[in-house]
């Protein structure tokens, strides 16, 4: 944990106990504050309460005497509709920040050199946060992974000169955190995310940018519009910068060849990295991923033949193009994060073809009609849950299907199908497009069941891992 003593003889009150609230109080009442605890799920209220608390609300009871709001970033901030308890603390005068806040105000008091990796972005801030981390344990760093990704940032190790914290930021986190300077910011793309919150796409865009304006060196890939908009600006002020680019050669930054990924600067083109055979980083948005960490990694001084080491040992992300091993012929791939359409497009467009799709669940608006252009890379669905019969007709006659009703029976039958067939590498991917919610409580419990069923498949093999 790291205790907040930038509070020490304050008082402060904690609103929103969920993921990281509860953290965040006992890391302020380690570091010698008051606090008063209070989240709108009772169940909530009595965790705290348990663990020593007091329990207040402050839209009832007022923030008048009280030096800071500390707010959950699930709490809505700002207009459309911000939270009364927000309303609350404008009208007492009092500040609201968030944890990642408070993480940034002990740095500057305990190791201000401290380095920090901030990763953010609409698409693959997690894997870009989680391989920057694994690269740099192979280069033998103390590592510390948190925010948005995991562990709750105040419950990791604190900062010291020699410890690097790699964070993942969301944008509610961004907004709740005025002094984010972090050494590294990368921002990896912008596409149209929880406007209902923001309200535009310009707002939501501005928030991610004051990450990367704010670092000691921007890593931004430049694939979509709103970057390169906010790349070009920091470039006219001289700010340090390296773009990335999975579309086009860039003279000056990293850009993809096939599957090599190549830096263009003053003295002319450096290979860095060839993803070719790696497959927890299938795919052109694993290679902007790839690209990213690359960036981030060697700016803190990892050498080339430990970047590249590192690419081929690093096992994915859970549930998210998770390679898990072979039974028999068939590459077993967990994407059960993959909750709507645009997630699974990813998935698909990795694979040339050979692909056995488990898909199903709680469709999403607009189903899996805008997938059509990959329909011909797969050699059959398998078809699971509440969305079937709107599955059913959008894959229509051009792709084979199975009504299969649950995971386990399309497990089966996929495994079965794929290893029949005449693919030199079948593919059994569940890559759902759908909330898994009509037979799992959450997509990880979803993942979790199929992995389980993988691993306890007669056949079954592990991938092999690069030392």
């Amino acid at each position: 944990m790291t205790p907040v003593t930038c509070f020490s003889g304050k008082t402060v009150s904690v609103f929103g106990l969920g993921g990281s609230g509860l953290v965040t109080a006992e890391a302020l009442r380690a570091g010698g504050a008051r606090v008063f605890a209070w989240d709108d799920k009772q169940a909530a209220r009595e965790r705290a309460a348990e663990a020593g608390f007091a329990i207040s609300n402050p839209i009832e009871e007022g923030l008048r005497q009280h030096d800071a709001l500390v707010l959950s970033p699930g709490v809505p901030l700002t207009p459309p509709a911000p939270h009364p308890v927000v309303l609350k603390a404008q009208e007492a005068g009092v500040e609201i920040i968030g944890d990642i806040e408070l993480f940034c105000r002990q740095r500057v008091l305990m190791a201000p050199d401290a380095p920090c990796v901030a990763i953010t972005g609409t698409n693959g801030k997690s894997t870009t946060t989680a391989l920057i981390a694994h690269l740099l344990q192979a280069a033998g760093r103390d590592v510390a992974m948190g925010g948005n990704i995991g562990t709750a940032i105040l419950a990791l190790p604190p900062p010291e000169s020699a410890r690097v914290h790699v964070i993942e930021c969301s944008t509610f986190q961004i907004d709740l955190a005025p002094s984010l300077r972090p050494t590294i910011g990368i921002l990896t793309n912008l596409t149209p995310d929880h406007l209902d919150r923001h309200g535009t796409m310009a707002h939501y865009a501005a928030i991610k940018q004051r990450l990367v304006e704010n670092s000691d060196l921007a890593v931004i890939g430049v694939d979509d519009a709103y970057c390169m908009g906010i790349a070009d600006q920091l470039e006219g002020q001289d700010h340090p910068l390296v773009r990335l680019s999975m579309q086009h050669v860039l003279q000056d930054g990293i850009s993809r060849d096939g599957t090599r990924l190549v830096f263009n600067g003053q003295e002319g083109a450096i290979e860095l990295a060839d993803l070719v055979g790696i497959a927890s980083l299938r795919g052109v948005h694993n290679a902007q991923n790839a690209a990213a960490a690359i960036a981030a990694v060697r700016a803190l001084g990892v050498d080339g033949e430990t970047i590249r080491r590192g690419l081929r040992s690093f096992p994915g992300l859970a549930h998210r193009m998770q390679p898990l091993g072979y039974v028999d012929r068939a590459l077993i791939v967990n994407d059960s994060k993959a909750t709507n359409a645009e997630a699974a497009e990813k998935a698909l467009a990795s694979f040339a073809g050979g692909i056995h799709w488990i898909i199903g669940g709680v469709a999403k608006e607009g189903g899996i009609g805008g997938l059509q252009p990959f329909f011909n890379r797969i050699a059959h669905a398998y078809l699971i849950g509440k969305s079937t019969p709107v599955f059913a007709g959008q894959l229509g006659h051009q792709v084979p299907f199975s009504d299969c009703g649950t995971l386990e029976q399309a497990f089966a039958q996929a495994v079965a199908r794929a290893n029949a067939s005449q693919d030199p590498e079948p593919i059994v991917l569940l890559s759902p497009a759908c909330a898994s919610y009509d037979q799992f409580p959450n997509f990880e419990v979803r993942g979790a069941r199929f992995k389980d069923m993988a691993e306890a498949m007669m056949g079954f093999r592990q991938m092999e891992k690069d030392a």
